[in-house]
C-alpha cells in the first residue's frame, strides 16, 4: 500500500466533504430566506450549482490520478483512483450513520 497516494486520497476526500457541506449550508439558508423557484433564476442557480459542483468534485477526484497516469504512472494513478473512491465510501457510510443515529 502506498501510504502517500493514501494520503492524497483521503485529503481529497474530506475537501469533497467539506464542499458539499458548505453548499449544503449556503442551500439551506437560501432555502430557508426565499423561495428560489419562484422565479425564472432559482432553476438557473441550482443547474449552474450542479456544473459548478461536477467542475470542483471532478477535479478533486479525477485529475491528479489522470495526471499521473498520463506521466506514466499508470499503476499509481489508477491506485489513487480507488483510494479516493474507497475513502468517498467510507465517508459517505459515516454520514448515513450519523443521520441514522442523530
Amino acid at each position: 500500500m502506498d501510504y502517500k497516494l493514501l494520503k492524497i486520497a483521503v485529503i481529497n476526500s474530506l475537501l469533497v466533504l467539506v464542499y458539499v457541506t458548505v453548499v449544503t449550508t449556503i442551500m439551506q439558508v437560501i432555502e430557508n430566506r426565499a423561495n428560489p423557484e419562484d422565479n425564472f433564476f432559482g432553476p438557473v442557480a441550482f443547474l449552474m450549482l450542479f456544473v459548478l459542483s461536477a467542475a470542483v468534485v471532478g477535479s478533486l477526484i479525477f485529475v491528479r490520478p489522470a495526471m499521473i497516469y498520463l506521466s506514466g504512472g499508470k499503476k499509481e494513478g489508477v491506485q489513487l483512483l480507488a483510494y479516493t473512491i474507497a475513502c468517498l465510501l467510507v465517508l459517505t457510510i459515516i454520514v448515513l450513520i450519523l443521520i441514522a443515529v442523530l
